[in-house]
């Protein structure tokens, strides 16, 4: 292969990137928003703790794991040993597990990329994965790589600028983390209309509510999920066929 082959080759992939980042960029819109504000709030709470902008960087970068980077910040003042600390990051994150499991096939098919892929597995990203669809003229494995990647450079940013703005500027942080509650609602909305078949939301909202009776909320996660895993296996085939009487209903009208 020669040097001009060589240079068309890499001018198409870039162009290949641009066309992905494009097309993914509105989809991670509500993710951004949510991100910027949740990781600033975030990165407020880890100035508080002690620990400069860099800090912030790096873990929202290395750890990127939403929920738990606000658990972590407790454990910055001491008192909690390596034990507890693992155990606490094992439950409140073993849901990725269900998440990485579901989404093997595809990532498989990535190359190196599918290690980056299961790591930036977030709840968002999770949603976002499976309620949107690369435009035909546009590479899904690029696609899916951009959304990934955009929705983690939000989280980093928002928690940079957090952690600058409270070393300059004294933040009351009380309720700063609801802004993930907001986001998850969004973004159950917007799956609500993008998906034909409303069944596995509702298992979905049925199970947690179970869980949430029966767990309480301070044991709610696990319960939940092995709750929907396992109704929605069982509900599985019944799930497919109505999802296909709806799309060829939908395809028969005029």
């Amino acid at each position: 292969m020669n040097l001009l082959s060589i240079r068309i080759l890499g001018r198409g992939e870039n162009t290949k990137v641009k066309k992905a980042i494009k097309a993914a960029f509105p989809a991670t819109i509500p993710v951004l928003l949510g991100y910027l504000s949740i990781g600033i709030a975030f990165g407020l709470l880890f100035e508080n703790a002690g620990y400069n902008f860099i800090w912030a960087f790096f873990m929202s970068l290395v750890v990127y794991a939403g929920a738990m980077q606000f658990i972590a910040v407790s454990f910055f003042y001491g008192g909690i040993g390596i034990i507890q600390i693992a155990v606490m990051t094992v439950l409140v994150n073993i849901r990725h597990i269900f998440y990485g499991l579901s989404f093997l096939d595809r990532f498989n098919d990535m190359g190196k990329k599918k290690w980056y892929m299961a790591f930036s597995l977030t709840d968002e990203t999770y949603s976002l994965l499976c309620s949107i669809k690369a435009p035909p003229d546009v590479d899904e494995k690029k696609f899916f790589f951009s959304v990934a990647f955009m929705n983690q450079s939000y989280w980093v940013l928002g928690s940079v600028i957090g952690s600058i703005a409270g070393s300059m500027i004294t933040f009351d942080t009380t309720g700063m983390d609801f802004a993930m509650t907001a986001l998850f609602i969004v973004i159950f909305i917007d799956q609500w209309k993008t998906y034909p078949n409303h069944t596995p939301a509702l298992i979905g909202l049925g199970c947690t509510i179970l869980a949430l009776l029966i767990a309480g909320p301070e044991s709610l996660v696990i319960p939940a999920m092995i709750l929907i895993v396992a109704a929605l296996m069982l509900a599985r085939r019944k799930i497919e066929n109505k999802t296909a009487n709806i799309i060829d209903k939908e395809d028969k009208m005029p």
